[in-house]
């Protein structure tokens, strides 16, 4: 009898194993830096990853003021917002932004890259985003991510 199982893997509540992962942002470009932070937020980087559930690690990330934007991008580069009525859209420029909350501009590249349900609102809540090397999480004994 053939002892290998040609069944398809389904990860479940119970067989789930969720680390803390430690990313720093420092002269990182903001896309590939947000790319590998999704990955790992949506589990894609183990092998038992399963698309309908929450299987990724928690991710903090610290010194996000320290992260690098390409070429022009910090001036130029504009971020939409509608209220909803008339006339009121709103254009901020990244630069604006790093200024006012260093960690919103990680924490929208990494929004975007997930997905646009439930599921990519679960995952959001899984990231953490400091603007310095500080933070809190160290009893969760993260373990260090060079991207």
């Amino acid at each position: 009898m053939n002892t290998i199982s040609n069944k398809t893997f389904n990860a479940t509540p119970s067989t789930i194993d969720k680390k803390w992962v430690l990313v720093d942002a420092e002269d990182k470009p903001l896309g590939r830096l947000s790319t590998e932070v999704a990955s790992i937020l949506r589990g894609k980087n183990k092998p038992e990853f399963t698309p309908h559930m929450d299987i990724g690690d928690n991710v903090i990330v610290i010194n996000a003021e320290k992260v690098a934007l390409t070429g022009k991008k910090m001036t130029d580069k504009l971020y939409f917002r509608h209220t909803g009525y008339i006339g009121s859209e709103t254009f901020t420029s990244a630069k604006e932004i790093m200024e006012k909350d260093p960690t919103a501009l990680v924490t929208k590249a990494v929004k975007g890259m997930l997905p646009k349900t439930k599921l990519g609102r679960q995952l959001l809540k899984n990231l953490r985003v400091y603007a310095g090397p500080v933070h809190p999480h160290t009893a969760q004994q993260p373990e260090i991510t060079e991207i």
